[in-house]
């Protein structure tokens, strides 16, 4: 393995790794403790509100804030169309889990941000995520914005120069948030969890009162 793509794996390790830590507590030691959940329990963790009040659009044109989504899960991603592995199998993933929520996948909004608003159009947007679900919808901001709603959850990107102005990669986290009806963070899932646990801790969070 050359040392550029063992630099980039352990880039993307400490990416997925960083926000989870922060979000957790790194400060404090990890006490053992059961948990119902197949996800990382975030239970409790406090979101800066502006950031979830951040206007963005989605891939119609319409309005929307990650606060709007009240009465509904939302599983949250960031990446980017052109991301040649890592997006693609998180939306398969998550189509899959969609697909075993049968009759209740109406109660779960997947969301992907793209990190990549230059690039990544309101049309485009609704043609990557089409192909892998209908229900899937893409939001964007411009820089600042897209900044700020990644700054909420500790997600970290970075543009990785290629031959040419217009060809490049986004080095990015890797893991998918999940707010509960209220609003409120609850769970992390790391890339590579199965749709399986996906779907059953969904399960779980839309039986709760």
């Amino acid at each position: 393995m050359g040392q550029a793509r063992v630099s980039r794996a352990v880039w993307l390790r400490a990416a997925t790794c960083v926000p989870l830590l922060w979000l957790l507590g790194c400060d404090q030691p990890a006490a053992p403790r059961a948990t119902p959940w197949r996800g990382t329990d975030l239970s409790g963790t406090d979101l800066d509100r502006d950031g979830l009040a951040q206007a963005l659009s989605d891939h119609t044109g319409q309005a929307r804030r990650l606060d709007g989504f009240r009465g509904q899960l939302v599983v949250l991603f960031f990446g980017y169309t052109q991301c040649p592995d890592v997006c693609p199998t998180v939306l398969g993933t998550m189509s899959q889990a969609m697909q075993q929520l049968g009759e209740d996948a109406h109660k779960v909004q997947v969301v992907f941000v793209t990190i990549d608003p230059e690039r990544d159009t309101q049309v485009l947007l609704a043609q990557y995520l089409g192909a892998f679900h209908a229900g899937f919808l893409g939001l964007r901001g411009d820089a600042a914005a897209t900044a700020r709603v990644a700054r909420t959850f500790k997600v970290h990107y970075e543009k990785r120069p290629g031959t040419s102005p217009g060809q490049y990669a986004m080095d990015h986290s890797t893991g998918s948030y999940v707010l509960d009806a209220h609003g409120r963070l609850r769970l992390y899932f790391t890339h590579g969890e199965s749709s399986a646990a996906i779907a059953q801790d969904l399960r779980q969070l839309m039986a709760e009162r």
